[in-house]
């Protein structure tokens, strides 16, 4: 099967650090499965120096089409877009497009995040609209009320299927727009079965070994965790990451681990030996952090309505919080003092909910819930 794939969350190179690697994951597994998959990346130049991307400029990279632009969704996509055969890559000058930039035939087109999904929309192709957090701002928040909302709902009313990136962001988007529930599924990622390890832990070590991983933006809510473990006898607190916030970060508790950037092997192997992962960051759009904590043998620790809950089950696999100090160090205590048969059974609960979610079964799922719609 041909798949087109058009969104600006993909990395062009394997080794850039921030751009998520999550929606690479799919690509690799249908690849794996046989698919042949093309890629667009529609580039808001802006928005690349905002975020410390990386920039690459209009070209083809391999199987990935890079396109930039200045301004959202203004573009003529006939003359920025580029020709991929059927058979083989090739580019062509502007000139020679005239209406639709492609030749030839794709079984599925699928389009993640709001420029991928308007660009999806302005080829005139059947789409599938993957909807991650910053679509539900554009169509929620007052600044793109008057123009972007309009737009991009217009493309998920003409969108065949929606896929949705976690159980909360489907209910958010169908409590906005409940008439899209016949075409909509969730489609979360999933982590390599590989790194899945079965905890053997029946009780806790002393001290309880608490860890947590993010960049150190403010809706991670680090200072949180922090405030929380601060002067809580028995816990020992890591923190791995770094960003404008870590000085700030570091004031707080002097007895706090600061590891840094690790690799991903080293994350995971500092979450092998802890106990308790916890991250009560907000805003996520899914949170690949937690099923790898989970794959670890971690007791793992969300947000309420957040990224990963509906997965996570609050107190049957997990544990599911408010994003307050008090709230994180009652959570801490109650984990503490379990006694060894409930500790056993959530960490068999979690052991149970991870090999549900390895990469190859959601990438099988997603394209399985696209043939049910369709």
């Amino acid at each position: 099967m041909k798949i087109l794939f058009i969104t600006d969350l993909y990395p062009v190179t394997r080794d850039e650090k921030t751009t998520p690697k999550t929606l690479l994951s799919f690509v690799q597994e249908w690849e794996k499965q046989g698919h042949s998959v093309d890629i667009i990346k529609p580039n808001f130049i802006l928005n690349s120096f905002l975020r410390g991307k990386p920039f690459y400029k209009t070209d083809q990279y391999g199987k990935i089409l890079n396109i930039n632009y200045w301004t959202p969704f203004w573009f003529d996509v006939t003359k920025k877009s580029r020709c991929i055969d059927a058979n083989r890559q090739c580019s062509f000058h502007e000139k020679t497009f005239h209406s639709s930039p492609f030749t030839f035939h794709y079984d599925i087109t699928i389009a993640h995040m709001p420029s991928g999904i308007l660009f999806a929309d302005k080829l005139g192709l059947p789409f599938v609209a993957g909807v991650h957090n910053s679509d539900l701002e554009v169509l929620t928040s007052p600044l793109y009320k008057f123009h972007f909302k309009k737009r991009l709902k217009q493309a998920l009313d003409n969108a065949k299927a929606i896929a949705c990136r976690s159980f909360v962001i489907r209910d958010k988007l169908l409590n906005l727009y409940p008439e899209y529930e016949h075409k909509t599924f969730t489609a979360p990622s999933g982590i390599d079965e590989n790194l899945i390890h079965p905890s053997h832990i029946t009780h806790h070590s002393l001290p309880v070994k608490v860890l947590t991983c993010a960049n150190f933006k403010k809706r991670k809510n680090i200072d949180k965790v922090i405030e929380a473990c601060k002067g809580l006898e028995g816990f020992e607190l890591t923190v791995i990451g770094d960003g404008k916030e870590r000085k700030r970060l570091e004031k707080i508790d002097k007895n706090v681990k600061f590891t840094g950037w690790l690799s991903h092997d080293e994350v995971l192997a500092k979450m092998s030996e802890s106990d308790i992962f916890i991250l009560p960051s907000i805003g996520e759009t899914f949170g690949m952090v937690y099923l790898e904590a989970m794959s670890q043998g971690c007791i793992t620790i969300g947000t309420i309505n957040d990224g990963i809950a509906g997965i996570i089950k609050n107190e049957e696999n997990g544990f599911l919080i408010l994003p307050i100090s008090d709230e994180i160090r009652k959570i801490l205590l109650n984990i503490k003092n379990m006694d060894d048969d409930k500790l056993k059974t959530l960490r068999y609960n979690s052991f149970q909910t991870i090999k549900k979610y390895t990469s190859k079964q959601c990438a099988d799922e997603y394209l399985q819930q696209i043939f049910k719609i369709l």
